[in-house]
């Protein structure tokens, strides 16, 4: 079986520590576990590799953010990936910081990445796993908050959520969303 993980962010050196690249954060820490590297190619970053007897297309869009759809619909398609083997792995403001929340289908709440992909594929029927960055703004500052980098306090705490996150995922390709929501949402 082969699995496309895709973790949304933005590109460029300036949006390398905010909240909202938490997504390409977590699928660089899962590469670096399996020492595999990223290539450029077309609408994104991809490493492909394999875990037991799953093969893993992890991607990180180039199309920034907000058209994270089009990267993952032409990965998709490219790899003969069936959409109940995507997984987005997405930053998520109604969460308490560190917070990891697997779903296998659901709304966008709110998520400009997600609304495009949604879009994009014609369902929201595909798994993510949201990783919460909380909500410490004042209102109409919710912008400058995802885009500002992340605290000391919140750096160390994805550090540890990261080797959970590497749990997830694999988990996730090879024993499927069913099971690996039972073993990590009750968390």
């Amino acid at each position: 079986m082969k699995y496309l993980i895709a973790g949304l962010g933005n590109i460029g050196d300036e949006y390398q520590n905010t909240r909202h690249n938490i997504g390409f954060r977590v699928v660089d820490h899962y590469a670096a576990s399996h020492n595999a590297v990223f290539a450029d190619g077309r609408y994104g970053f991809t490493s492909k590799f394999r875990v037991k007897n799953a093969e893993v297309v992890l991607l990180k869009p180039s199309t920034f953010m907000n058209l994270s759809g089009m990267a993952v619909r032409y990965w998709l398609q490219k790899e003969n990936i069936p959409v109940e083997n995507l997984l987005v792995v997405v930053d998520d403001l109604n969460l308490p910081f560190g917070t990891l929340r697997l779903r296998m289908k659901g709304s966008d709440g709110g998520h400009n990445g997600l609304k495009n992909i949604e879009s994009c594929l014609l369902t929201p029927n595909y798994s993510r796993l949201r990783f919460g960055i909380g909500n410490d703004f004042s209102r109409g500052a919710q912008v400058d908050f995802v885009l500002s980098d992340m605290s000391a306090e919140e750096q160390q705490t994805l550090s540890e959520r990261l080797l959970t996150t590497d749990d997830i995922i694999t988990s996730f390709c090879l024993q499927g969303i069913e099971r690996t929501m039972n073993l990590y949402n009750k968390r």
